[in-house]
């Protein structure tokens, strides 16, 4: 064992060491709520993106040598950046698969997929509203705005309001003008 892993193992001991096992693991847990910002952009993190292009290879890590271990197909996916290293962000979709995609490959423009089985799109943002469409789940669509139940999405040719919950793609407390 190096000297740096013995140093590592005898700080880890004097730091949980002398904590009781209950007020390490809430430290944990409250590092890990907070909210945190890319080393590279300072953006938040994570924050939602889309998949600019109609595929989009997914490596193992940052960099052209890694493998690639997932390839996103479909234009417009959104997808979540959870970590960023120089030009590579790390990103997952609704079942949290991805890996490392270059930055060219996404973009800022907002979408969301539906994951409710035939989802209301409502005139208005209310369940009383009138009903003009239904989305399958798995439908992707643009969004407009998002207040903090509802958001104004577009998508073949049909634009209203959906409840957030039917989404993926739009976090639960966030609201885009």
């Amino acid at each position: 064992m190096g000297y740096r892993a013995i140093c590592a193992a005898c700080m880890l001991g004097v730091l949980v060491g002398g904590m009781p096992a209950a007020l390490v693991h809430a430290d944990a847990a409250a590092v890990l709520a907070a909210p945190t910002r890319g080393v590279v952009t300072n953006l938040p993190l994570p924050r939602f993106v889309s998949l600019k292009g109609s595929d989009g290879n997914a490596r193992r890590g940052p960099g052209l040598s890694h493998r690639i271990d997932w390839v996103f197909t479909r234009r417009g996916m959104p997808l979540q950046i959870v970590a960023e290293f120089e030009n590579w962000r790390r990103v997952v979709d609704k079942d949290g698969e991805g890996g490392w995609v270059h930055y060219t490959l996404l973009s800022g423009a907002r979408s969301v997929l539906v994951q409710a089985d035939m989802a209301d799109l409502h005139v208005t943002p209310s369940d009383a509203a009138q009903i003009i469409a239904r989305f399958e789940a798995g439908v992707i669509a643009q969004v407009q705005e998002c207040t903090p139940d509802w958001c104004r999405i577009s998508s073949g040719g049909y634009k209203g309001w959906v409840k957030k919950t039917a989404l993926w793609g739009v976090g639960p407390a966030e609201i885009l003008d």
